[in-house]
């Protein structure tokens, strides 16, 4: 098997269609579709079906995708590991909406000036999918709610934030909110949030059965719960910077809610790259977070 057969099958199962892998590859369909139709020669299996849609991978497909995850994710590693001396490259960090507007900013200005060769790039979502990325090898590390408990990958708690239910500025208190004629209405992130779970915590601690509303950002959970369509949790800094803070007010949650872990992760069995060490010192000197991921390669 090539490794550029594996890349090209990869990108394939990750864009889920021939010509969304030719655009993100740059070549055209007619090469990603004889490079497939080669591999499945060479495999004697079918790899993946084709729908209106775009492909859907095989039974097979689904077992090869793990090996070439990993053969691809070797291969970069060990290209890493030889020309590794001074920062460079791609590093590709995740983090929660919350944590990217609220603490990533200065970490970021000070890294891209000290290491300009490195071709950073951040994707924000939520905690859960950000973790299997991670663990699938599509982010070298990433900023989530933790503990995360996953014995595949190495977890450093690197801030601690003060948590707080949001309501409209018109509840006086918590339980005033939830039995508004919107209170019951939890407006969060998307599903694998942890901010959400612990708002769901709290309104059937209250006897409340939630209703739960996904929103797309900060300020559009914000500007919803201002209006009063709902409630939501978020860290308390988050919502002292918003523009919409005098039309909100803060409820503090049970001590079990109060506060909340935010981790950096990373998997345990992966090359800690020198532009990912210096990335976790920028975050431990700027985010006064945890040790150096240097001594973290166990």
């Amino acid at each position: 098997m090539e490794l550029s057969d594996l890349r090209i099958f990869v990108a394939v199962a990750r864009t889920g269609g021939i010509t969304r892998a030719a655009a993100e590859l740059h070549t055209v369909q007619s090469s990603i579709s004889a490079r497939i139709a080669g591999l499945e020669r060479e495999l004697g299996a079918t790899l993946l079906r084709r729908h209106a849609r775009g492909v859907a991978l095989t039974s097979a497909g689904e077992q090869l995708l793990d090996y070439a995850r990993r053969i691809t994710s070797l291969a970069d590693e060990a290209a890493r590991v030889v020309r590794d001396e001074t920062p460079s490259g791609p590093l590709r960090i995740g983090a929660m909406d919350s944590t990217a507007g609220l603490r990533l900013p200065p970490v970021l200005e000070s890294y891209t000036a000290a290491w300009p060769d490195v071709d950073l790039s951040v994707l924000t979502g939520p905690t859960d999918s950000l973790v299997v990325m991670v663990k699938e090898h599509a982010l070298d590390g990433a900023l989530v709610a933790g503990p995360v408990n996953d014995a595949d990958l190495h977890e450093d708690e690197v801030f601690t934030e003060e948590m707080a239910v949001v309501t409209a500025v018109r509840h006086r208190d918590l339980d005033d909110a939830l039995r508004s004629p919107n209170g019951a209405r939890l407006l969060v992130f998307r599903a694998g949030c942890a901010y959400r779970r612990g708002l769901e915590a709290v309104a059937r601690s209250r006897g409340v059965e939630p209703k739960v509303l996904d929103y797309g950002t900060v300020e559009g959970i914000l500007g919803c719960v201002a209006a009063g369509l709902g409630i939501t949790m978020m860290p308390r800094e988050v919502v002292e910077r918003s523009e919409l803070r005098p039309r909100l007010r803060m409820h503090r949650p049970a001590p079990v809610d109060a506060r909340s872990a935010t981790v950096f992760v990373r998997r345990r069995d992966a090359h800690v790259t020198t532009a990912l060490a210096e990335f976790h010192r920028h975050l431990r000197e700027t985010g006064r977070a945890a040790p150096e991921l240097v001594a973290l390669n166990d």
